[in-house]
């Protein structure tokens, strides 16, 4: 059974789909680069204890190092796309989900429930997140997460309350 304030598949884009045009107002990578330095370094200081302490092996410590790279880059690649938080004036991006702003009613005074879906893939929130429950049209209210919540409600906020006056606006025209 499916929530039909969810995100459905038709959804789903992937991370290098936000458009282009539009400006980005927050971001959370999901992951830096400068774990590629562990590798090499490990193996740097191995190679260095050989060297001192008797015959060494360059191409051995060079292997492990270009290995140690790739797996880590493959590491660092998966969690710049599942643990990326992306806003734009309307969208917001949380892992490989998209959520459009328009069904996002509101995310300041939302209690978070015992019971609620994260929205993303896990069945939880992406760990060394944070929670940030929305309120969905509907009255559906799911997770979304970041590492700085408050960051984010801070961005978010301002943009459904300026979403809001201007269609409150838009109603009260003749």
């Amino acid at each position: 059974m499916t929530d039909p304030d969810l995100p459905t598949t038709p959804e789903r884009t992937p991370v290098e789909a936000a458009p282009v045009e539009e400006e980005v107002l927050y971001r959370e990578p999901g992951s830096t680069w400068w774990p590629l330095l562990w590798g090499p370094l490990f193996c740097g200081a191995g190679y260095l204890i050989e060297v001192l302490t008797g015959p060494a092996h360059p191409v051995a410590w060079t292997g492990a190092a270009v290995l140690l790279v790739a797996i880590t880059a493959l590491w660092i690649v998966a969690r710049r796309q599942d643990r990326s938080v992306v806003l734009t004036p309307t969208l917001l991006r949380l892992g490989t989900d998209v959520l459009h702003l328009d069904r996002i009613v509101r995310v300041e005074g939302v209690e978070e429930p015992e019971v609620a879906r994260p929205v993303g893939r896990g069945f939880t929130i992406p760990r060394k997140t944070h929670a940030v429950p929305l309120e969905l049209s509907g009255g559906t209210v799911v997770l979304g997460w970041a590492r700085f919540p408050d960051d984010l409600v801070e961005v978010l906020a301002p943009l459904l309350r300026e979403r809001d006056e201007t269609s409150e606006q838009e109603d009260h025209q003749p």
